[in-house]
């Protein structure tokens, strides 16, 4: 497959904070992810810096020997500029109503275009990129409602076509 993607959502993770490590089963996921996702003859790996990406991808980079490119327009959309205890309840009305804007947040739409525009800069046109993000930007990316972002996990691979069509690759439990 030349010029596309495998869109890959991080392994589990401590928390939400950029700086946010993997938990213990993270770690052994990442580990697990790379197995499979080695098989796929990927040609280049960029990944959101957040530390729970690059952490995700590292395991991957390291059994292909490819360096981990960043790009900070892969990060976690900004749902809110402050601390929202029902943040939930926030994100599903954002994905309802895709002109919500909280205070201090990204629109829907902005944290889409930002990551297509990343996706386009990551496109190896000889070969499969593989691209670390997070959850909800995953799920704008492939067009997802609030169910679809629930339906998630940690990790997630989807092989994303040059023409925009993605399918859920099924990894080994």
């Amino acid at each position: 497959m030349s010029g596309g993607f495998l869109l890959v959502r991080h392994a589990k993770a401590t928390g939400q904070a950029p700086n946010t490590p993997l938990t213990a089963e993270g770690e052994m996921q990442a580990q697990k992810l790379a197995q499979q996702l080695a098989q796929h003859s990927i040609t280049r790996i960029v990944s959101s810096p957040w530390v729970r990406a690059v952490d995700t991808a590292r395991p991957l980079a390291e059994a292909l020997g490819l360096k981990i490119e960043t790009d900070a327009r892969l990060t976690e959309r900004v749902l809110s500029g402050r601390d929202l205890p029902h943040w939930q309840t926030a994100l599903k009305a954002s994905f309802a109503l895709p002109a919500l804007r909280l205070p201090g947040g990204e629109f829907g739409a902005a944290a889409k275009a930002r990551a297509l525009a990343a996706l386009k800069d990551a496109e190896d046109p000889h070969g499969l990129s593989a691209v670390f993000t997070h959850g909800n930007l995953l799920a704008l990316l492939l067009g997802l409602d609030y169910r679809g972002w629930a339906g998630l996990r940690n990790p997630d691979v989807w092989r994303w076509n040059a023409v925009g069509q993605a399918e859920r690759v099924i990894l080994e439990p």
